[in-house]
């Protein structure tokens, strides 16, 4: 039993996942070379024959104008920030997955009591 007067608040799968790509935008603006990981699984999954290549060559885009210049960057990062149903759509095809290491992955995750 909670004495506690604030009520339990377990953040959502939605919410944890947009937590999880703003810090994944902040790792990248500290560290831009790390754009090379997703780059390279892009790479791979071109290579393999993705059926969501539309949505992986707009990753690339986006990815490759973020290491030209600070514009690119800024609608990289504002696309990894944004939280309406067409970019968490979009996310889903996301070619970040390498660029977190496993603790730090660990902190987004979602503890279903389902």
């Amino acid at each position: 039993m909670r004495m506690n007067k604030q009520p339990y608040h377990d953040p959502t799968g939605d919410q944890m996942e947009h937590a999880h790509f703003c810090y994944l935008a902040d790792k990248v603006e500290a560290d831009p070379d790390l754009l090379n990981i997703p780059l390279a699984t892009i790479e791979r999954w071109l290579a393999k024959g993705s059926v969501y290549a539309k949505y992986v060559l707009q990753w690339r885009q986006l990815i490759e104008e973020a290491r030209k210049s600070t514009q690119g960057m800024a609608a990289l990062s504002g696309v990894l920030r944004a939280d309406d149903e067409e970019t968490r759509f979009f996310k889903g095809f996301d070619p970040f997955p390498g660029v977190l290491g496993r603790q730090e992955k660990r902190r987004f995750l979602c503890a279903s009591r389902h």
